[in-house]
C-alpha cells in the first residue's frame, strides 16, 4: 500500500532526532515524507532535509491546522493512504506504522489513529489522560456507534492519524478555516458519509504533555468555538457532558492512589478546561450571529 507522511513542523530541533531515528527505522516505510515548516528558528527544515525528506517552507502566519494539513493532500505524491505526524509523536515501535495500516485492508476504513502511550517522564495526571482516552483494546466505529457512544464515535487524533486518500477527498478535505480540531470534523463527516473510524491500539507513539491551567483554558477555549461554530457535531453526535464527568471521576481514583496530592491541581484544571470552554462556545455563538447578520446585509 502506498503512503505518504506528512508532518507540520516548528522548532522541532530537540525532539528531531529521536523522532527522525524512529521514523527511519520503520518495517514499513513511507513513498515520501512531507514535512511543512512555519519558518523555524532552529534549523529544523535544514535537519529534515539531510535526513531525506522533502521539506516545504511556508510563512509561519500562513498555518492553520485545517488548511496546512490539506495542503499536504494536494502536494502528496500517489498514495492511497496520507499519515499525519506531529514533531512530537515518537513511534513507539518498528512497526507501528505497518500495523496502523492493516486497518486499511477493511474498504469501509476512512480513517485510522494509533494508541498514544504517555512519554518518558510524564507526571501522573498527563499519564491518566493517555491511558483514559487511549486504552489498550482497539475499537472500530461507524454510524452504528452513534446511539451507545455518542460524541466518542468521532475521537480521533492527527497526532498519529492516517486517512484513505479517495474517503478524505469525498468528504470535502480537512476544512481551511478551522485552527483546532480539524480531525474531529473529519471524522465525523466520514462517520455520516458511511465509512468506519479504526482506532488501533497495537499502533503506538509516545506522546503526552503537562499542560498547565493556562494551556488546559486555552485548549479548551478552542474546543468550544469549534462546538459553536460547527454545531451540528453537538446536533448529530450528542453532547460531551457525560465523557467529561466520566474523565473527572476516573482522574480523581487514579490519583487517589499514586499521587493525591494533585488532585487540587487535577480539579483546578478541570474548572480552567470548563470556563475555557464555555467562553468558546460564546465566542463561537457570537462570531456564527455576526457572520449571519452580514450574509443577511450581504443578500438585502
Amino acid at each position: 500500500m502506498k503512503f505518504t507522511i506528512c508532518i507540520p513542523t516548528l522548532n522541532a530541533r530537540d525532539t528531531w532526532a529521536e523522532f527522525s531515528a524512529a521514523l527511519r527505522d520503520q518495517s514499513a516505510m513511507p513513498d515520501e515524507v512531507i514535512v511543512i515548516d512555519s519558518e523555524s528558528e532552529d534549523g529544523t527544515a535544514e535537519i529534515a532535509e539531510r535526513d531525506g525528506f522533502r521539506v516545504i517552507r511556508i510563512a509561519r502566519r500562513d498555518f492553520r491546522h485545517g488548511a496546512t494539513r490539506q495542503f499536504a493532500d494536494e502536494i502528496a505524491a500517489d498514495s492511497e493512504v496520507l499519515v499525519y505526524l506531529t514533531q512530537d509523536a515518537i513511534l513507539a515501535s518498528r512497526d507501528s506504522l505497518s500495523v496502523l495500516l492493516r486497518a486499511f485492508e477493511d474498504p469501509e476504513v476512512g480513517a485510522a489513529y494509533g494508541r498514544q502511550l504517555p512519554r518518558k517522564g510524564a507526571k501522573p495526571i498527563e499519564t491518566h489522560a493517555r491511558i483514559f482516552n487511549y486504552p489498550p483494546i482497539s475499537d472500530l466505529r461507524s454510524a452504528n456507534s452513534i446511539e451507545m457512544l455518542g460524541f466518542r464515535t468521532i475521537f480521533f487524533s492527527n497526532s498519529f492519524g492516517a486517512y484513505r486518500r479517495s474517503a478524505l477527498r469525498a468528504v470535502g478535505g480537512f476544512p481551511l478555516n478551522v485552527d483546532f480540531g480539524e480531525d474531529t470534523v473529519v471524522a465525523a463527516r466520514l462517520i455520516l458519509a458511511g465509512q468506519k473510524i479504526a482506532y488501533v491500539a497495537e499502533a503506538p507513539v509516545f506522546h503526552s504533555h503537562d499542560y498547565n491551567w493556562r494551556h488546559e483554558f486555552q485548549r479548551y477555549k478552542s474546543v468550544g468555538k469549534l462546538h459553536a461554530e460547527h454545531a451540528w457535531l453537538l446536533r448529530d453526535f450528542g453532547g460531551v457532558s457525560g465523557e467529561g464527568m466520566r474523565f473527572v471521576r476516573t482522574e480523581v481514583q487514579s490519583l487517589l492512589k499514586c499521587a493525591p496530592y494533585l488532585i487540587p491541581r487535577a480539579l483546578l484544571r478541570t474548572v480552567c478546561k470548563y470556563l475555557g470552554y464555555r467562553l468558546g462556545r460564546m465566542k463561537g455563538a457570537s462570531a456564527q450571529e455576526r457572520t449571519k447578520e452580514f450574509a443577511k446585509s450581504v443578500e438585502r
